[in-house]
Parts: C-alpha cells; sequence; structure tokens
C-alpha cells in the first residue's frame, strides 16, 4: 500500500478527536508567549509542550498498527528533509556579511528590497532577510522615517520573494517533499509572483519618495557625506550556499528506462549536512590562522552574533508540529471531497488566512492534504482536469497554485505569519528604528497587502 493509499485508509476510520494534540500545539505557538513569554523564550520549555502534544499521536498511530507505524514513519522521515534544508541554509548564511552605506534614497531602497526578493527565492527567506537587513539599517541610519522601509522588507523579502523555488520558503519544500517537481513552482508561480513584487515595489517607491521629502536638509547632507561602498565577507560562503538548492535539484528520483529508476533523494540531506559542516570548518580555519599569528578571533559569524539557538527553536516545534499533523493530513485527504471546495480562490484565502497567525509551513501540509481530497473528488467528474502528480498522489494544478501563495504570500500579514518576521522586526528595534507593534504591523498590512492579493485574486484565480 503506498502512501497516500496509508493516509486514505487510516482517514477513513480516524476519529475527529484525533487532530486535538495539532491544534493544541498550533494554539500554544501563538498565544503561551503572549501569557509566559519568559518561560516560552527557553527551548526547553517549547521541546517540553512540542514533546506532550506528540507523544498521544506517537502512541496512538503505533496502536493502530503497521499502517499507523507506516504513517509515522512518512512524517519522520519528511521532517528530516525538512529541517536539514533549514539547518544547512541558516548555517551557511551565518558565515556571509553585507558592509556598507550608501545612499538612503527611494531608489537605493527600491533596489535593495528588489534584489532581496530574488534572492529569497535562491537563499532563503531567512537567510536573505538576515543577509541585506543590516546593510540596508546602515543605509538608512541618517534618515528618520523609515520604518516604512523595514516593514515592506518583512512583506518582500522575508515573505513573497520566497515563491519562485522549494528553497524560497519552508511551506514550498515540504510540497518538494511530498513530490512536486523541483522546477514546478517557478514555472506556475512566477506569473503571480512578478505581478506582486512589482506592485508593491511600485508602491514603496511613491511611499519612499514622499518619506524622504519629510528629511530634514540637515540629515539629508548628512546621508551624502556618509559613505561606504558595499563590501562582501564571507563570499567561500555563498559558492557552499548555492550547492543547497543545487543538491536538492539534481539529488531525485531518476527513471532511466521502463522498470530501471535511481532514487539519489537519499544522498541529499547528507550533502547539504556536508555543505554546512564545511561552512564552519571555514570558521576553523580563520580562528586558527588568526591565532597562529597572534591577532584577534573574530570572525564573519561573530560579527553576526551567529547561534544555533534560533535552529533549536524550529528543530524542537516541528518536530511536533509533523507528528501531531499525521492525523490531520489523513482525515483531510479521506474527506476533502466532501468539504464541497472547488474553487482557486477558496484555497488562495484560506490557506493564506491560517499562513498570517500560524506557521505557514503546517498550513501548507493542511491544505495541500484537502486539495488532494477534493482532487480525488474532481477527477470523478472531470477526467481531463490538469493536475501535479506526487509521490501522495495527484492534486490539480490550479489548487496547488493557490495553496503555494496563500501560504507564501500572506505570512507576510502578520509578525507571526512566518520566522524572519519577528527576527527582522528585533533586529531593527535594536538599531533604533521605531517599528509598529502587532496592530500597528497588521494596519499596515491590510492597507497595503489586502488590497494586493485581491488584485491577484481578480487577475489569477477567477
Amino acid at each position: 500500500m503506498g502512501a497516500e493509499d496509508v493516509q486514505v485508509f487510516l482517514g477513513r476510520s480516524m476519529p475527529a478527536w484525533a487532530v486535538i494534540p495539532f491544534v493544541a500545539l498550533l494554539l500554544s505557538i501563538a498565544f503561551v508567549p503572549l501569557v509566559r513569554h519568559a518561560w516560552w523564550e527557553r527551548n526547553a520549555s517549547k521541546a517540553l509542550v512540542s514533546g506532550l502534544c506528540a507523544l498521544p499521536v506517537v502512541v496512538y498511530l503505533a496502536w493502530l498498527g503497521a499502517d499507523g507505524r507506516a504513517a509515522l514513519g512518512q512524517g519522520l522521515h519528511e521532517y528530516y528533509g525538512f529541517i536539514v534544508l533549514l539547518f544547512a541554509l541558516f548555517t551557511i548564511s551565518g558565515g556571509i556579511r553585507l558592509e556598507g552605506d550608501l545612499r538612503a534614497t527611494p531608489l537605493v531602497n527600491t533596489t535593495f528590497l528588489g534584489i532581496g526578493a530574488v534572492l529569497a527565492s535562491v537563499i532563503g527567506t531567512t537567510g536573505a532577510a538576515m543577509l541585506l537587513v543590516r546593510p540596508l539599517l546602515q543605509t538608512n541610519r541618517e534618515r528618520r522615517h523609515t520604518a516604512h522601509v523595514f516593514v515592506f522588507f518583512i512583506f518582500l523579502v522575508a515573505n513573497i520573494g520566497g515563491a519562485l523555488t522549494p528553497v524560497g520558503d519552508p511551506p514550498l519544500f515540504i510540497g518538494y517533499l511530498y513530490g512536486v517537481p523541483f522546477l514546478w513552482t517557478a514555472g506556475a508561480l512566477w506569473p503571480a509572483w512578478l505581478t506582486t513584487v512589482a506592485l508593491l515595489l511600485v508602491v514603496f517607491y511613491a511611499r519612499d519618495v514622499r518619506a524622504y521629502a519629510t528629511e530634514t536638509a540637515q540629515d539629508r547632507r548628512r546621508d551624502d557625506t556618509v559613505l561606504t561602498p558595499l563590501r562582501l565577507r564571507g563570499g567561500a560562503n555563498l559558492a557552499l550556499l548555492a550547492g543547497v538548492p543545487l543538491a536538492a535539484l539534481v539529488l531525485t528520483e531518476y527513471h532511466l528506462a521502463i522498470g530501471t529508476r535511481v532514487d539519489l533523494a537519499w544522498l541529499r540531506p547528507l550533502v547539504m549536512l556536508a555543505l554546512a559542516g564545511a561552512s564552519l570548518g571555514l570558521d576553523r580555519r580563520t580562528r586558527a590562522r588568526r591565532t597562529g599569528r597572534g591577532g584577534h578571533v573574530r570572525t564573519i559569524r561573530d560579527r553576526n552574533h551567529f547561534t544555533f539557538a534560533p535552529m533549536v527553536e524550529v528543530a524542537v516545534l516541528f518536530a511536533g508540529i509533523f507528528v501531531t499533523m499525521i492525523p490531520a493530513i489523513c482525515l483531510l485527504k479521506a474527506h476533502g471531497s466532501e468539504t464541497g471546495l472547488t474553487h482557486a480562490w477558496q484555497f488562495f484565502w484560506m490557506s493564506g488566512g491560517l499562513s498570517s497567525f500560524l506557521d505557514n509551513a503546517p498550513t501548507y501540509a493542511a491544505y495541500f492534504a484537502l486539495g488532494q481530497g477534493v482532487t480525488h473528488g474532481l477527477l470523478a467528474t472531470t477526467p481531463d482536469l490538469l493536475v501535479v502528480a506526487t509521490r501522495s498522489g495527484p492534486i490539480a494544478w490550479h489548487i496547488l497554485v493557490a495553496i503555494s501563495l496563500g501560504s507564501v504570500f500572506m505570512g507576510a500579514n502578520t509578525y507571526i505569519g512566518n520566522a524572519p518576521n519577528f527576527m527582522v522586526k528585533a533586529i531593527c528595534e535594536q538599531a533604533g528604528v521605531k517599528m509598529p507593534g502587532f496592530l500597528g504591523y497588521m494596519a499596515w498590512s491590510a492597507a497595503i497587502l489586502l488590497p494586493t492579493f485581491l488584485l491577484i485574486t481578480a487577475i489569477f484565480f477567477r
């Protein structure tokens, strides 16, 4: 029995209460920090909550027998591939630093955001955000009215820009693990990506022109005088970083002839771990060389204040998420055709709405399963339906486009929609930028993003 058959079989007899641990974990991630912030800050606390929610699901699936254990094994295998990708991108990008201070004109800021939107699909939203936020802060330090610059930075670099490749944003890599072809993402999503990025860049430029006009003459003169050319440090890590998406693309399953199959996917996480190890090795060589010369030992990661604490946080939380969402996926695949959902715009707004307040990776996984259930029903009445073939079964092309865009784009609606959002906010506030609060940021997204997404719906999801 294949992975899809096992999940559908289990979902047909699985009780609805089996999703309670999944819901409990997501609610904990959203609300515990609001009431017990200091306690939640410790990764041990997150691991405790994640483990307590996952344990009953592990016991329940084991109790179901071989099919339950197979579903659990598949979920853990997908978690392994997912966390290795994030670890590799996080580790290697920590060894890269872009320094400099340019003139903070609207054109320069718009160019920063445009380049960041492209980089987000190459090195991931987290990598692009961490690489560019500090030089953008340095460039704008002579200006007084800059909060909007970093709000749009979150929109474009930390979220929307990552929609072109599976390494751009975690939801899309989950799709890749499910069997969505690597190049499908760019081929299917680029029209909406380009339209959204271009529109937001135009809106940002107009807003920044107005803000720039309010700066004092003294601040403008200082901005024109204090200039430092951009300088990239840690360039060797760029080659290692490029190896991550290359490994994801090349190390896959190949069908050489009828009945002949070569599966290289098992090598993918090993190569990514090796690339991350090589990046850390560059630090050790730097420390050894400078210590031998009697110099002060300070690597690029030291200057970036790099630690593995954020990676540990992601690892412990997603271990629980990948386990607890197994019953939800089984139920959605088994009963998706009964929901009455068929239109792409419905999946775009539902997946986007949930991604706005909960992490977009599990949101994508849940709606991917629902989309496959709906596709099963649609194929009964529309046999010529355009579908994307995946390892866990077909999913309608228009539904997958909508889920992918909704999960990635609308993670920008709130600070908690995607991990880099809060990271950028914290770095900006440490640099003295007065960022909007939680509701203030939502006011920005409601005024800028919601009309944009309504336009995208009218153009692409009619």
